[in-house]
């Protein structure tokens, strides 16, 4: 799955994300957040040769149960899978090569 420039209209699961399959990473933000739109260039320049792993841009917010299932304070928070356990998290990254390096923790 490339990256999703869009966020999500119904977010999952916190079950249904435990249950996720292979990389994936969780993009906890808002469309109006300025850090959350700085960080997209970034976030699409890391995902973009990453087929296989899943990006799930999700909108966060005090009434947002996932967000709050994972502790996410600041945007955009971004939060690597491994078959559904958190293996690294950035929160509000500043270069590719971090998204990068992160990434590569929960390569296939």
């Amino acid at each position: 799955m490339p990256f999703a420039a869009t966020h999500l209209t119904q977010p999952p699961t916190r079950e249904a994300v435990d249950q996720l399959q292979g990389p994936a990473v969780l993009e906890f933000g808002t469309p109006w957040c300025g850090h959350c739109q700085r960080a997209q260039p970034l976030i699409e320049q890391a995902l973009k040769d990453q087929a296989g792993v899943q990006h799930l841009k999700v909108e966060d917010g005090p009434s947002r149960p996932l967000g709050r299932s994972y502790r996410v304070k600041l945007w955009p928070t971004l939060i690597f899978l491994r078959n559904g356990q958190e293996a690294a998290r950035l929160v509000r990254p500043q270069t590719a090569r971090e998204i990068e390096e992160a990434l590569r923790g929960i390569a296939p």
